[in-house]
């Protein structure tokens, strides 16, 4: 993850180093080398995808000029995006999200937890099959990603039942996510408390470049309330095609700046009309140069 952008650019060389160093640890080795079932575990993953997604920001805003009208992130990327957007510093925030992993995998023993993508329903549906799934656990919609996706989250029971009751009524499908963790629910309000315990040492900026929260899908340009957004955001779903849109307004392109592309698919199935370019190694830098010019 971001081997290929260290090879090749002298920002993202840098922006490794920079989290190397807050971490105090081998971060750039372990995503170039591995072992990955070191780097997949959520303390390590976390702080390694923000590098990985900042580290390509970086080289587009060094060798394309890079200056986008607005910025968002899903779960996750909402931290890429405030420190690309200058509320929060690198080094702060890889610490901080460090330690929202350690508090996440804390929150609910391995095992007891779970989380499913639900394909071919709306989000209604979803939280009706939900409440009749949960049988007195907990299990809710957790990332309300558009274009028929729709992932639910909580103890691995009620996922278990809810995958069967999918199948058994027909007219979409269920499937368990390999995930460490079942985040976005109110399983994680453990994980909450210690996050917002945590950022009271963290400071925060206004943004340079408006950001759209995920918690409310809303443009947010003052400093006073990230805080409570990135707590709110441990147990809230992730709004995604609601945050989409609005960020969409009046744009002419939309960059996947991290690993992988399937943002890029969520966002080309909510808004067709939108040319999207995922830019998250040497090749997708190339694309999206030529697009930006």
């Amino acid at each position: 993850m971001g081997a290929d952008l260290v090879q090749a650019f002298p920002a993202a060389r840098r922006t490794f180093a920079e989290a190397d160093d807050a971490l105090g640890m081998g971060l750039s080795r372990l995503c170039c080398e591995g072992p990955e079932e070191t780097l997949a575990l959520t303390e390590h993953a976390q702080p390694a995808i923000l590098t990985a997604s900042l580290a390509a920001y970086r080289v587009l805003e060094e060798t394309a000029g890079l200056a986008p009208r607005a910025l968002a992130g899903h779960s996750l990327g909402e931290w890429s995006a405030l420190v690309a957007a200058g509320s929060l510093g690198l080094a702060d925030a890889v610490r901080a999200v460090r330690e929202r992993g350690r508090l996440m995998q804390a929150a609910v023993p391995v095992g007891e937890g779970g989380m499913a993508a639900v394909l071919g329903l709306d989000v209604d549906a979803v939280a009706a099959l939900c409440r009749e799934a949960a049988s007195g656990d907990v299990l809710a919609p957790a990332n309300l990603n558009g274009g028929g996706q729709v992932v639910v989250a909580g103890r691995a029971a009620a996922v278990d039942r809810l995958v069967a009751l999918v199948a058994a009524k027909g007219g979409g499908r269920a499937q368990r996510l390999t995930v460490s963790a079942p985040f976005h629910c109110a399983l994680m309000a453990p994980a909450a408390d210690g996050l917002a315990r945590y950022l009271q040492t963290v400071r925060f900026e206004a943004p340079r470049v408006p950001v759209v929260t995920s918690v409310d899908a809303r443009l947010v340009t003052g400093a006073g309330e990230l805080r409570d957004l990135l707590v709110r955001q441990v147990t809230a779903p992730v709004r995604w095609e609601e945050t989409a849109r609005t960020l969409a307004t009046g744009a002419t392109l939309a960059l996947e700046v991290g690993p992988g592309r399937v943002l890029s698919g969520l966002f080309r199935r909510i808004v067709p009309a939108l040319a999207t370019v995922p830019a998250g190694d040497v090749a997708g830098i190339a694309k999206a140069r030529e697009a930006l010019a």
